[in-house]
């Protein structure tokens, strides 16, 4: 996944590239959509409108058209979807994807009540707190959504990183941490046995500064499901927070502020 303005060098003429904006204004997603096209790249789009829903229909590129007027963020399941359905259209994935996407919605709607109250009973232990998020490097995708849900939703700064690489560097600056830190730690039974032996020590090691540490167990017969789990779980967390703090979920004014003032420098 790349979220920058300019493509790997990689990408040519064999590549498919998926240029997927909530908006269709994502203006780095609209330069890195027309380098792929200048390199003769397959690009399918998936988006709900806006200039890169233009060019598609212009070009006659492969698109797919999401529900539209919502907060980015709450339409994660829908792009991701999508994004499984291009997968299977080009022959990259098997068919068999649906099962596990149906298995998940299932999940969460049977765990629906225990992932809200674990939710609830986690912010109360998160509020007023430094938030550190790690996780194995396979499921950072879990942590960089649950940074970026209290970013917005609940206008709180913090931080995440992912084990093993946070060994090599990050775990030395915990000599500077202090009891204001809250850890979560996102775990899978499946996590390689190595990773989870280094949690452990982790864990060991984060106890010498602070004793607000929460470990967060997916549940879960596929990958998808499990990481869907932590992620359901990861945003009640955040509009949970926003409601104790007392602030709006969906204000992002100064996003807002920016995508105008850079606007205005074209």
């Amino acid at each position: 996944v790349y979220s920058n303005y300019y493509l790997p060098a990689y990408v040519g003429k064999n590549s498919l590239v998926i240029a997927c904006s909530y908006s269709g204004n994502t203006e780095e997603t609209i330069a890195a959509m027309e380098q792929a096209l200048a390199k003769g790249a397959r690009v399918c789009v998936i988006t709900s409108g806006g200039k890169m829903l233009e060019m598609a229909r212009e070009k006659g590129l492969d698109h797919i058209v999401i529900p539209g007027g919502n907060p980015p963020r709450t339409m994660l399941a829908y792009s991701l979807t999508q994004q499984f359905f291009v997968l299977r259209h080009y022959g990259i994935i098997r068919d068999g994807f649906e099962k596990s996407i149906a298995a998940a919605a299932e999940l969460l709607e049977r765990e629906k009540e225990a992932i809200k109250k674990e939710a609830l009973e986690l912010t109360g232990k998160l509020v007023g707190k430094q938030l550190v998020i790690y996780s194995e490097a396979s499921t950072e995708a879990v942590s960089i959504r649950f940074r970026q849900q209290v970013n917005e939703n609940s206008k709180v700064l913090c931080w995440h990183h992912a084990i093993p690489e946070m060994n090599h560097n990050e775990l030395v600056g915990w000599a500077g941490a202090d009891k204001h830190i809250a850890v979560v730690i996102f775990r899978h039974k499946e996590d390689h046995e190595r990773s989870q032996i280094r949690m452990e020590i982790n864990k060991g090691v984060f106890q010498n500064y602070t004793p607000h540490i929460n470990e967060v167990w997916s549940k879960g017969d596929s990958a998808i499901a499990r990481q869907l789990y932590l992620i359901n779980l990861g945003d009640w967390v955040s509009l949970y927070w926003a409601q104790k703090k007392g602030v709006d979920p969906s204000e992002i004014a100064v996003i807002n502020m920016l995508k105008g003032k850079l606007a205005e420098m074209k």
